[in-house]
């Protein structure tokens, strides 16, 4: 599967040129493991490294940056299955409150 479409990629860059820094809502939604989800606002170009709120399953989601790269490489145990899109995705909040209601649960709802 292909993690980012390219319209997806343009909307990532587009935050990171125009609105960095700001609480943007999550553009996509990845996840893959048993409990591993990635919220993504906002794609460097240049380093292929997204900003967004990380989930490993370990009760502690954060804020923070993802390489593009690692993540597309990933090939959980025991299938090999990798990291996939959440295709049917939509934000209804803001990535500062996404992060705020994870911290709260230990777990990223959404």
């Amino acid at each position: 599967m292909i993690l980012l479409t390219k319209q997806i990629k343009e909307q990532l860059i587009g935050n990171y040129k125009y609105n960095a820094g700001e609480d943007c809502s999550p553009v996509v939604k990845l996840f893959g493991g048993s409990s591993c989800t990635w919220l993504l606002t906002e794609l460097d170009p240049e380093t292929n490294v997204a900003f967004g709120l990380c989930d490993l399953g370990m009760g502690s989601p954060e804020l923070g940056y993802v390489s593009m790269d690692e993540l597309e490489s990933i090939k959980f145990p025991p299938f090999g299955l990798g990291v996939e899109r959440d295709r049917h995705f939509e934000a209804v909040k803001s990535i500062n409150n996404y992060a705020q209601e994870s911290r709260h649960l230990g777990y990223i709802q959404a």
